[in-house]
């Protein structure tokens, strides 16, 4: 079973023009099948859709802001939860996932919370709840909550009952004159003023939540490393929804822009306004900012604890790249790489394996070999990464930033989303 998911995730990430380097049996056989699973795909979420747009099917008004990838396996990680409030209840925002680092969702989290109280829905399915754990601890502190199931409506429902929930027609039609660049104080605390609804297209069996939700504000996350994956839908590819979705897009984030070439974002950008997509893009990026060490998870270490060293990336997140890219930006003497499938749980015989990688490194350069993990690895495996006796296991930490690119920078992108808000419940 291992074997037939890699090889789905290889045929998923090879473009056309590559597919003769696929192996014979995954070019003969599990090729033509994907192509035919990703037409019927296709034909389902047309289907869906006109049924919904002609009110065949139901729709539920909910308050969530989401936020996520138009690609499965971006792994940008719970990235951007956001949004605001509704006709009767907080309403809802959404997006395609984001995920291996829930920076992106925090930051807009943090620039809400503190004024409303904020409650992010997620269906994280994977049993080891990497990406939960994750939220939780870095928005520990907050007003933020988390509230994880398979059917977020009911769990949106549940919480409203549970605390309430604010109307937010008024008080936004009373900022409206007031700073763009804040959010004003809630007046009624104690009840929900912000729902993000994470990852609305993360996998098939939530399509039909994240069409039956009516939202306010959608926001996509493209990875600016692989924005289309190789242009075709799941299974063949990694697109949850055809190109020609993004026009539905209220905003639209590039992560990783910083690994791009300004060229290859200009290319982006243009293939954004052949389907007609928002003129309010924004570019993003993780800056490594520190480690610190799986036995404590409260010390802090500088980046320069890994210059002159052999580093060992160990990672089970969907797009280990960009995580091994920056590492080798930090300095060290050589990066090599372990990969994981994305939200593998490590187990024994992959502790020994990740040990007897480290032993032949420091063999091999006679100097000191660390491993480097993520922080979404750390939160599903703490105490198994303690295993790892006789050598440094460290995790690195990045913060989150919206570049000031084209003149979108994170002031501006505050008042695009207020102005977004007003626009609907403000007159």
């Amino acid at each position: 079973m291992e074997a037939l998911k890699r090889a789905v995730i290889r045929v998923a990430a090879t473009p056309d023009g590559c597919l003769q380097e696929l192996p014979f049996l995954q070019r003969s056989l599990l090729l033509p099948l994907l192509s035919f699973a990703s037409s019927l795909f296709r034909l389902s979420l047309a289907l869906r859709r006109r049924l919904y747009r002609f009110g065949l099917l139901p729709r539920h008004r909910q308050s969530v802001a989401g936020a996520g990838d138009q690609c499965w396996q971006s792994d940008m990680g719970r990235q951007w939860e956001d949004a605001h409030g509704g006709i009767h209840r907080p309403d809802l925002c959404r997006g395609r996932n984001p995920a291996s680092h829930p920076h992106q969702g925090t930051k807009i989290v943090k620039l809400v919370s503190g004024k409303w109280k904020v409650y992010i829905f997620g269906a994280y399915g994977y049993a080891s709840g990497d990406e939960a754990k994750m939220l939780e601890r870095h928005l520990s502190g907050t007003s933020a909550r988390i509230g994880v199931g398979a059917n977020r409506t009911a769990i949106a429902a549940s919480i409203f009952e549970r605390h309430g929930y604010m109307k937010f027609e008024h008080t936004l039609y009373s900022e409206k004159l007031s700073n763009p660049h804040k959010f004003g104080s809630a007046s009624e605390n104690g009840k929900v003023g912000v729902a993000i609804l994470d990852d609305g297209m993360q996998v098939i069996y939530l399509i039909k939540q994240h069409w039956s939700m009516l939202c306010d504000v959608e926001i996509v996350m493209l990875n600016g490393l692989m924005p289309w994956g190789n242009n075709h839908l799941i299974p063949r590819g990694s697109l949850r929804e055809p190109l020609g979705a993004l026009s539905r897009a209220d905003i639209i984030v590039v992560h990783h822009a910083d690994l791009v070439s300004d060229g290859q974002l200009k290319v982006i950008k243009s293939k954004m306004h052949t389907v007609d997509a928002c003129h309010a893009v924004f570019f993003t990026r993780l800056a490594p900012s520190h480690f610190f060490e799986v036995k404590n998870q409260h010390s802090t270490l500088p980046l320069s604890v890994v210059l002159n060293r052999v580093v060992l990336c160990v990672s089970a997140i969907g797009f280990p790249n960009a995580f091994v890219q920056a590492v080798g930006e930090i300095g060290p003497l050589l990066v090599d790489r372990l990969d994981f499938g994305d939200h593998h749980s490590i187990q024994l015989n992959d502790i020994e394996m990740i040990k007897e990688r480290l032993g032949k490194l420091k063999d091999r350069f006679n100097t000191e070999v660390v491993a480097v993990v993520t922080e979404k690895d750390y939160d599903r495996d703490a105490l198994i990464l303690k295993e790892i006796h006789n050598f440094d296991v460290l995790v690195l930490c990045s913060s989150f930033h919206i570049m000031p690119s084209y003149g979108q920078g994170e002031d501006i992108f505050r008042r695009k989303l207020k102005e977004l808000i007003i626009s609907k419940f403000g007159g």
